[in-house]
């Protein structure tokens, strides 16, 4: 038998396998994932059976992606596997008019490590910023969410409903506590590839304000799982730093600024 593993935890000192995600290949078809620890593991491999990773890709089917060997004391793979750890609640904000290849990709390919919170294309609009906010909360899309991931591509930064969005997950009103911030900077946005630089005016205001207060985590547009999850950790983690959040100071937009 085949197994084929997603997502992977290690122990503390990053040397042990604890827990893995895992599915039996049968008939070159994936069944069930299920959580098995170490010992599992360690049984499977001794007891000759076949254990590889997997990948998705942006077409969204999984892939092999190296074996695992065993030398008695630890295991040895191929590319990192994002970590078997809860999903958060994430809210996907971008343009749809340009980003919107790049939102199914983003599923796609991390579509699995993730509860989606999102608004689809069309699937709810608003005439005014707390008509739109109101129906975010009181539908379901925003009121679990843990971190808002905003797809950053050129004229991102000049559309209303992302302004209204970022305004919403940052509000204490959504949930029981602020989202996370999550800026993900796509191949098309000017700043991508400078790493920590960032040109101001290529950012709405209220973006800005929560990138120089050390609270939203900007990355690049990557294919790697396991990144994109670190990163997504990241913001999460940073709700602790609510003292950093600037949202309430800064006007919604009340038009969009581009087109």
């Amino acid at each position: 038998m085949e197994y084929l593993i997603s997502k992977l935890s290690m122990d503390s000192d990053e040397f042990l396998i604890e827990s893995i995600f895992v599915s039996p290949n049968e008939d070159n078809k994936l069944s069930n994932f299920e959580q098995k620890n170490r010992a599992w593991l360690v049984n499977c491999y001794n007891g000759g059976h076949s254990i590889r990773g997997l990948k998705k890709e942006v077409d969204g089917v999984w892939y092999r992606n190296g074996d695992f060997s065993y030398d008695g004391s630890y295991f040895k793979w191929g590319e990192k596997l994002p970590k078997n750890i809860s999903k958060r609640n994430v809210f996907v904000s971008y343009y749809h008019n340009d980003d919107q290849v790049k939102r199914q990709e983003f599923d796609n390919l991390f579509g699995d490590l993730i509860i989606n919170q999102s608004v689809m294309l069309d699937e709810i609009d608003g005439e005014n910023s707390d008509e739109y906010i109101h129906r975010l909360i009181n539908e379901g899309y925003m009121k679990d969410t843990t971190v808002l991931a905003v797809l950053l591509g050129p004229k991102t930064k000049c559309r209303k409903h992302v302004d209204w969005e970022i305004g919403g997950a940052l509000n204490r009103k959504v949930g029981d506590r602020y989202s996370g911030l999550l800026g993900i900077r796509l191949p098309s946005h000017p700043d991508y590839g400078f790493g920590d630089f960032y040109t101001e005016t290529e950012y709405s205001e209220r973006l800005m304000a929560n990138i120089n207060s050390g609270y939203a985590v900007v990355v690049d547009w990557t294919k790697n799982r396991r990144e994109l999850q670190d990163a997504i950790e990241l913001a999460f983690l940073r709700r602790s730093e609510k003292d950093k959040i600037v949202n309430t100071s800064i006007k919604r937009l009340t038009e969009n600024l581009c087109e």
